[in-house]
């Protein structure tokens, strides 16, 4: 395959990403929308740090992609598509995050060798002249992101769904410090359960779709590292059933697996909330 066609592929994936966070957005913050146009449902959350001065970031906020230009329109839909935090009420055409998790192969992890973050990308895309670390921040801050003319969040505050706590900043510093962007799924985790056999494509969507991006507390998601459902999950109880079925919908998105032990967990989890639904 040419190099030109791999960047008109990725250049296609990162205008799907665009088009999912619209929806995203809408269901983490559905008052907000209650007067504007519907946006299309979408069915299709490592230690992975994610500040704007760790080094694979700091070359994404100098505008840096795995793609390009002609990827900008879907990707930003898919930003508001892929909310942040919502409610245990997702859309109720959605399956039952039960019955997913109930399709998704299970067995053990794979070896671990050869796993790099760049194996997925190689810094946040652009999108519009905002990178996607940027727009997710903007995005679970919601209407309280106050932000500088080079799209940085610079302060606000959020619900930092894995503690339960509301935390607030007045600065982009406070801000960088404090909040990272998680992979729902890590990494890692990915590479162990099919990524590391998927396309360099593949590998790249599951890193830069929404749905699979969180803004989070840092001493958070530094503790969960690359752990899956069986080894960690949030210190907010009212946030797991959520959390897992983001697990479960990326995973069946992305033909991933899970282990047993995964399986078990995330059964457990759901069976206090058998109404929960994918995303």
């Amino acid at each position: 395959m040419s190099l030109n066609t791999i960047h008109k592929k990725r250049r296609a994936i990162t205008a799907l990403i665009c088009s999912g966070l619209v929806a995203l957005t809408v269901l983490a913050n559905p008052n907000n929308y209650q007067n504007k146009a519907q946006t299309k449902s979408v069915t299709a959350e490592t230690k992975e740090i994610a500040t704007d001065t760790s080094p694979s970031e700091n070359a994404a906020d100098g505008g840096k992609t795995n793609g390009g230009n002609s990827q900008k329109n879907n990707l930003q839909e898919n930003i508001t598509s892929s909310g942040g935090t919502p409610n245990n009420n997702t859309h109720k055409t959605n399956p039952l995050a039960s019955e997913i998790l109930a399709k998704l192969e299970v067995k053990g992890r794979a070896p671990k060798t050869g796993y790099k973050r760049t194996e997925f990308y190689n810094g946040w895309p652009d999108i519009d002249g905002c990178n996607l670390r940027q727009r997710i921040l903007k995005r679970d801050f919601g209407e309280t992101a106050v932000t500088d003319k080079k799209c940085n969040v610079v302060a606000g505050k959020f619900y930092e769904p894995y503690t339960g706590e509301v935390m607030e900043f007045h600065t982009r510093k406070e801000i960088s410090k404090g909040v990272q962007i998680d992979h729902v799924v890590a990494l890692s985790d990915a590479w162990q359960k099919g990524a590391q056999y998927k396309t360099s494509e593949v590998r790249y969507q599951i890193a830069t779709d929404p749905l699979n991006l969180i803004a989070v507390q840092a001493a958070a998601n530094q503790q969960k590292s690359d752990g899956d459902a069986a080894t960690w999950l949030p210190h907010n109880k009212s946030f797991r059933c959520q959390y897992v079925a983001r697990q479960i919908s990326v995973k069946f998105k992305y033909e991933l697996w899970v282990t047993e032990a995964e399986k078990n967990v995330m059964s457990q989890i759901l069976a206090g909330c058998p109404e929960q639904r994918t995303y």
